[in-house]
This record gives C-alpha cells, sequence and structure tokens, in this order.
C-alpha cells in the first residue's frame, strides 16, 4: 500500500467516533469501525467506516486514562450511560464511542514493519490510533476502507 495514500485514509478518520475495534471474526485483520459525521450544512450524511487493517501480524491496545481517573472508574454504575451517577466522577464506559482524538498517524521507520516485510516478503506498515481512552498499535500489510450498513454488528442500532 502507498504511504502517502495510507496517510490520506488515516487522516481522514481523525476526530471521528471508534465504536468497535478488535480482531475480525476470522482472527486475520484488525477491523477499526468508526461512526464518521460531518457539519450537517454540508449534507454528507453520518456513516458507519470499516477500516479493515488486512494481515495485522500485531496489535497492542493499552488505556490512555490516567491511573487516578481509572481508581474512581471502577464503579459499575459506570458501564451504563443513561444510568451513570455524576457524583462518582469516574470515566464514563457506557458512551459507547471513543473520540478519535488526537487520531491516527503512520510510524516511521518502524522497526516491527521493517521486521515483518522482510520476514514474509511484503510490505508492512505500523500505525498508531489514538483515542480519549485507548491507545492502539497496529503492524499490518494493508488497509481497506469501506462503509457498513446498520446492523453489520451489535453496536450499531437503527
Amino acid at each position: 500500500m502507498d504511504t502517502a495514500q495510507l496517510e490520506q485514509q488515516l487522516e481522514e478518520t481523525f476526530d471521528h467516533a471508534v465504536v468497535h475495534h478488535g480482531y475480525a471474526n476470522y482472527m486475520r485483520d484488525y477491523e477499526l469501525i468508526i461512526y464518521a459525521t460531518a457539519d450537517p450544512r454540508t449534507g454528507v450524511p453520518p456513516a458507519y467506516l470499516r477500516h479493515l487493517f488486512q494481515y495485522c501480524v500485531e496489535a497492542r491496545c493499552e488505556t490512555s486514562v490516567l491511573p487516578e481517573t481509572w481508581q474512581r472508574s471502577l464503579d459499575d454504575r459506570l458501564l451504563d450511560h443513561e444510568n451513570a451517577d455524576p457524583d462518582l466522577g469516574g470515566y464514563v464506559w457506557g458512551v459507547k464511542c471513543h473520540a478519535m482524538y488526537p487520531g491516527a498517524t503512520l510510524v516511521r521507520d518502524s522497526k516491527a514493519a521493517e521486521r515483518w516485510s522482510k520476514e514474509i516478503g511484503i510490505d508492512f506498515h505500523e500505525v498508531r490510533i489514538e483515542t480519549n481512552a485507548h491507545d492502539l498499535t497496529l503492524v499490518f500489510s494493508d488497509l481497506e476502507v469501506s462503509e457498513v450498513p446498520v446492523g453489520y454488528a451489535p453496536f450499531v442500532t437503527d
């Protein structure tokens, strides 16, 4: 995959909402599902977009929520956005999405991508995806972006 094209696709995810991420059910490729919206004045309708990181040989996910916030966020009442108790003062997990901020960036001169390229014989890339709750690092070969219909996965509702 051309790095300029990859960077353009990553740039287009900025500030949208991640509603799901994880390996596809066949466990080779990594899915990132975002809910993309635009200013209503543009006339561009919102859409669920599937970013399929193909041949994903490494996937790491770490929290970006600070430890002191985690301490205040262990109560299960914070799992349901509609019933979360604001007096708890913790992170409300039940928002069902994370903001793509600061967003996705290509890791230049990635040792991991270089190693996998040599081992497998195809080009690999490393991407860091930062949200307001997770910090993902993926090493993969190709990226396919497609719109998914409502009902594609359990997190999508009518």
